[in-house]
């Protein structure tokens, strides 16, 4: 008898079906400025699929509507993708369907759409309701991949993003303006396919991670098409975005990969400094083995103690133009991930990121060194926490809230909770009990209401 994989298991079993609740019971008191939709996205496979891999399963969102300190509704809903309708990836003269989408791993909104992305395929409206709408290629001018990690400027409204390929061009550079149009489309010149989750931006760069995360082809139809590639090596670009055409300037790194950046910027002295979290090869092929279902683990509630193995530590490369060398430093020995911040600070000097590890929330002040957390109750996980701003009057970088959906470890429980992000020791500010179980997925967002006109 098979062994159910651990990313089908306890707190990471699919749903098997979609549901609708109201008016759900609050625990505290939402703050009345919390008026619009928290909407998280994560892989779902349909009843009795396994789809081989974690990143796999079909996206599902679960959308919860808060308005006026009241918790309205919960639902969850498939993204419709090519994928999901069964569609066959590639055509018979080889070209690849781009809307053959699993849509599971983010949800952005830009210029008035909201999208439902990861990063094979292109990314799909849904409405505010959580319906899908379809396929988006910006009028056609898209025709890469998009990844699930766009970067706001939150000073121009550009949208940066990227797509990368197992086949040539095996990265591609994208820039919307502050009203959806793509504006601009550059290849960017790699040694081959490599599996780039992530990038960051500050205000005059793109920083790329070209890391040993390789393209294997054998794989394909069997997992995760991507493996640890010793004899890549291992850098980071540096790329003006505001000069169409600028070289990118590479700087050699120890070998790691990076799933999820936190935050770039650019120092006094014209230094490009990355926060990012990063695995060793040890832990990268732990995490990698349980995404992939290839390893006996001792049972999902085991991630419920923040076991040290598989995990990421906070890190910081400072790239430094004159010198060409990177420098690096750890920041954090805990093993950490889905590090957020404030996005009025994307790209600019941050003092506060924010980390999921096991069951505690993490809060870094990067200014003074001082790590603070919020630990949940037992057998309870984190999901990533998003910030929210305050919104009235002058505000302090952390005035605001975090905002995330815990699940116990057996599955069986969920809640929206909401943090001052000002004080993680505190209480929690509220919680909104979730009719049902949500399983640990990976990102989300906060959609205000627009304000009245």
């Amino acid at each position: 008898m098979s062994q159910t994989p651990a990313y089908l298991s306890g707190y990471m079993a699919p749903v098997a079906d979609e549901i609708d609740a109201a008016d759900l019971p609050v625990i505290g008191t939402l703050p009345p400025e919390l008026t619009g939709r928290f909407v998280r996205n994560g892989p779902n496979p349909l009843p009795g699929e396994q789809p081989g891999h974690l990143f796999d399963g079909h996206g599902m969102l679960h959308g919860v509507r808060l308005r006026d300190g009241r918790a309205e509704w919960y639902r969850n809903r498939w993204v419709r993708t090519g994928y999901f309708a069964g569609r066959p990836e590639f055509g018979p003269d080889g070209t690849r369907d781009l809307t053959v989408v699993a849509a599971n791993t983010h949800v952005v909104g830009h210029a008035g759409r909201v999208l439902a992305l990861d990063e094979s395929g292109l990314p799909y409206e849904v409405t505010p309701e959580l319906g899908t709408v379809g396929a988006h290629d910006f009028g056609g001018r898209l025709t890469t991949a998009m990844t699930a990690h766009p970067k706001q400027d939150p000073e121009t409204g550009e949208l940066h993003f990227f797509g990368y390929g197992a086949r040539p061009p095996y990265l591609t550079y994208h820039r919307l303006d502050a009203s959806g149009e793509l504006a601009h489309s550059r290849e960017i010149t790699v040694p081959g396919g490599t599996m780039m989750h992530d990038f960051a931006i500050t205000e005059h760069h793109v920083v790329w991670l070209d890391l040993p995360l390789t393209f294997r082809p054998e794989l394909v139809g069997r997992t995760m098409p991507y493996q640890w590639d010793d004899g890549y090596g291992a850098r980071l670009g540096v790329m003006r975005h505001d000069r169409p055409g600028a070289p990118v300037r590479w700087f050699d790194v120890d070998p790691c990969y990076v799933f999820h950046v936190g935050n770039a910027h650019e120092d006094a002295s014209g230094r490009v400094v990355l926060d990012a979290v990063r695995y060793g090869r040890a832990d990268f092929t732990a995490m990698w083995s349980t995404a992939g279902g290839t390893d006996d683990p001792a049972g999902p509630a085991a991630a419920a103690a923040a076991a040290p193995s598989g995990s990421a530590r906070l890190h910081r490369w400072t790239l430094d133009p004159a010198t060409g060398v990177a420098r690096e430093e750890a920041l954090d020995d805990r093993g950490v991930e889905y590090p957020t911040l404030d996005d009025e600070r994307v790209g600019r000097g941050a003092r506060y990121l924010y980390a999921v590890s096991g069951p505690e929330i993490v809060k870094y002040d990067l200014s003074g060194g001082e790590v603070t957390g919020h630990t949940l109750p037992p057998w309870t996980l984190a999901g990533e926490a998003v910030f929210v701003p305050a919104t009235a009057g002058p505000r302090r970088e952390d005035d605001g809230w975090l905002i995330s959906i815990t699940t116990t470890a057996d599955g069986s429980a969920s809640r929206l909770l909401v943090l001052d992000a000002s004080d993680l020791a505190a209480e929690p500010v509220a919680a909104v009990e979730l009719p049902r179980g949500v399983p640990a997925g990976f990102h989300g967002n906060w959609f205000p209401d627009a304000p009245p006109s």
